[in-house]
């Protein structure tokens, strides 16, 4: 990966350990042990030796950020180096790790994000599993991604970051088929606030719903965020009887993301941010019923 100066070039690729393990050792001592605290004894461990390595060079060839897969499937020692943060290294990191793992055949890997690195996992195609714990004294989130295929969606929790993992990824266009807007999920303040960066960045959100009168009745805040952004948020609903018996809802955006629910009214489902394919074909099932819906008059603010 390149750009106009050496300043701002890096380049990655995976290395063999005992090589480049100043390097490595340089980039991870910096961020884990003097920056954050990590004892010097436990970031270093047995399974170094074994694991496949990736490591980020800047123009002139200084190590400025790693990351490892283990014999476990799992990623990493993840560290970048902080002038280079917000820079896309460890996003080139992360890639060149997950296709390690694919030439490796594996199926899915997993990884122990720290606590303010989720939504960047998020974004990634990765999906929280079980609770917060503590690890070297900081809290992580235990996160795993299916390579290649759709990640399973169990319960309110995964589909939230489901959600969120969409959002982030979508470029102008977000469309949303609900029955009553999911009360549990879009009305979680955590999307409202991804819903909102969205809109007023330039992106559009579409929503089609069967029943408008439940989110209305319970002032769902989906609705009030509508009005003040009515260019960038519409509401259509679905009244062809062909239409409503579509028993489930999904969510898509324009790069290939999506979120699908067989049945409607329950969270269960399967995600996936990488399926150009089956995202064309939702957003064109969505664009079919949207030129048969009526909009939605029920929530335009007085005035309007």
């Amino acid at each position: 990966m390149s750009a106009v100066d050496d300043s701002a070039a890096f380049t990655v690729e995976a290395v063999d350990y005992a090589a480049a393990l100043p390097d490595l050792r340089a980039v991870r001592e910096t961020v884990f042990v003097r920056e954050q605290g990590v004892p010097a004894e436990i970031e270093l461990d047995a399974l170094d030796p074994l694991c496949d390595h990736v490591l980020a060079r800047d123009g002139v060839g200084r190590p400025i950020g790693t990351g490892r897969l283990t014999p476990e499937r799992r990623i990493g020692r993840m560290a970048v180096l902080s002038e280079w943060r917000g820079r896309g290294v460890g996003d080139a990191l992360l890639a060149a790790l997950i296709e390690r793992a694919r030439a490796h055949h594996w199926r899915a890997v997993s990884l122990h994000a720290q606590a303010d690195a989720i939504a960047f996992y998020l974004r990634h195609g990765f999906l929280p599993e079980g609770p917060r714990f503590e690890e070297a004294g900081i809290q992580h989130q235990a996160m795993r991604r299916v390579i290649d295929g759709p990640n399973p969606v169990a319960d309110r929790e995964t589909a939230l970051a489901a959600m969120l993992g969409l959002v982030a990824t979508a470029r102008r266009e977000l469309r949303l088929y609900t029955r009553e807007l999911d009360p549990g999920l879009l009305d979680r303040p955590e999307l409202m606030a991804a819903f909102r960066r969205f809109a007023v960045a330039g992106g559009e959100l579409r929503i089609l719903l069967q029943d408008p009168q439940s989110p209305q009745r319970e002032q769902a805040p989906l609705i009030a965020l509508s009005q003040r952004l009515p260019s960038a948020i519409g509401f259509r609903v679905v009244e062809e009887p062909v239409d409503r018996d579509f028993a489930g809802a999904y969510a898509v955006n324009d790069r290939g993301g999506w979120y699908y629910r067989s049945l409607g009214h329950r969270f269960e489902g399967e995600t996936r941010l990488d399926s150009p394919g089956r995202a064309r074909q939702l957003r064109a099932a969505f664009q079919e019923v949207w030129e048969r819906a009526r909009p939605c008059t029920e929530f335009r603010a007085l005035g309007i």
